[in-house]
């Protein structure tokens, strides 16, 4: 059987990605966390509505908004890429956020209550700065496990989960049915398990988003409503520059014997407090995926 020749085109083109990335990871960590942040998002805000995926951005958020302007859509798009910018910048200083007190909690009598009792499932959004709920549930001395997307350049990707895995002290794996088996284990044994729940999900429950289906991941239900843990959602608000404000919402888990139905209706109550988080911050979500379609 002959080789393929496309195999060392595509090694090449990932190696030069790779040195691209290195550059770039280099750059942003000399640079000083709050300039890296700010120019990055000034950079973003700039030339990513040049992107095709600026016009989805548009459409999602006249989906949700049907009673914005265009130019107010327009703004909200812009400063969404702006708080991407910031977040790409971010990520490359994220032991410096961690470690500088730039974190804090909206209600420091629930996060005292919670400290230490890390049993359950934290999702979170794409919102803000979400690199760091990890970081907000280690500051409250739990030991979160969760999955990541692999990313398609594998350098790239060793790199990233690499800069990613001191904030999962309970383990990192790659999105696949094993982790999800490992990830009920892990909360059956008192685990916390934390996941991103406000992606599109194409085989999940039908779930109202800003007044139209969205398919939505019943995989952090399941794991709370299984193994009889409490479920979460957190979400990272940008404040002023690089400083963030972490709500903790608990997220109704109806517990009868019919268990598919509790799944479901977990998952609606999920994606509620998901849609009432972004309205509060429209400007911080990322609005380029597919959410509804």
């Amino acid at each position: 059987m002959g080789l393929n020749p496309m195999k060392p085109l595509k090694s090449l083109r990932h190696k030069f990605e790779y040195f691209a990335f290195l550059t770039v990871a280099a750059a942003m960590r000399m640079l000083p966390l709050e300039f890296a942040s700010h120019w990055s998002g000034r950079i973003w805000r700039l030339l990513a509505p040049f992107l095709h995926r600026h016009r989805r951005a548009l459409d999602n958020l006249a989906l949700a908004f049907p009673e914005k302007t265009p130019a107010e859509l327009e703004e909200i798009a812009r400063d969404m890429w702006e708080n991407l910018g910031r977040t790409f910048a971010e990520f490359f200083h994220i032991d410096r956020i961690f470690n500088s007190g730039r974190i804090e909690f909206e209600s420091r009598e629930l996060v005292e209550s919670l400290r230490g009792h890390g049993r359950g499932v934290a999702c979170g959004l794409h919102l803000g700065n979400w690199e760091i709920l990890t970081q907000a549930g280690m500051l409250m001395d739990w030991r979160p496990a969760g999955v990541y997307q692999k990313i398609a350049n594998p350098f790239v990707d060793r790199y990233v989960s690499a800069m990613r895995a001191p904030y999962y002290p309970g383990g990192l794996m790659e999105k696949s049915p094993r982790a999800a088996v490992t990830l009920l284990r892990y909360a059956r044994e008192g685990g916390t398990v934390a996941l991103l729940a406000d992606h599109r999900e194409s085989r999940g429950i039908a779930s109202p988003f800003f007044g139209r289906s969205a398919p939505s991941n019943p995989f952090p239900a399941l794991v709370a409503r299984s193994v009889d843990a409490p479920l979460y959602v957190f979400r990272a608000k940008r404040l002023n520059g690089v400083r963030f404000s972490i709500r903790i919402t608990q997220v109704p888990v109806p517990r009868t014997e019919d268990r598919d139905a509790d799944v479901a209706v977990a998952t609606r109550n999920l994606q509620s407090i998901l849609e009432l988080m972004v309205r509060d911050a429209p400007d911080q979500w990322m609005w380029i995926h597919r959410r509804w379609g």
